[in-house]
């Protein structure tokens, strides 16, 4: 069974806490798209999809005590990404339990654009200023 979204190298901000939780990340989407293939109930969706928002903000938070401690030039424009992402899906996740019909195929299309452009095209900027810093 291919997964929705393959853990690879692309994906990889070499960070060992960080890549460890992005991969956590991804596998609740896949979790979630296995769920609503074998179409499991509204009830195991919502709650799969409250503790990807809840490993969000776990894993932002994390990264944003990094950035802070450290400094990290780019810190606040990551951070008010990071606050357009919870609140993004916080969105999704209101007009789940309103009883919106979420086309599924949207609602995985928007999570792996979400988790893979950010990871992608914010994260990695950060790569080399924490390693510079001696953090692995």
């Amino acid at each position: 069974v291919m997964a929705l979204i393959e853990w690879n190298q692309s994906l990889k901000v070499d960070i060992k806490q960080f890549d460890d939780q992005h991969q956590q990340l991804v596998a609740m989407v896949n979790q979630l798209h296995q769920a609503i293939k074998d179409g499991q109930g509204a009830d195991l969706l919502d709650e799969i999809l409250v503790s990807l928002l809840e490993y969000t903000r776990v894993h932002f938070t994390a990264e944003e005590v990094l950035m802070e401690q450290y400094s990290y030039p780019e810190y606040l424009r990551h951070k008010k990404e990071h606050i357009d992402l919870v609140s993004q899906v916080e969105e999704v996740i209101r007009q789940f339990n309103a009883g919106k019909i979420l086309q599924p195929i949207n609602l995985m299309q928007f999570l792996v654009n979400w988790l893979t452009n950010h990871i992608k095209g914010e994260d990695k900027k950060y790569t080399d200023f924490f390693k510079n810093k001696g953090i692995e």
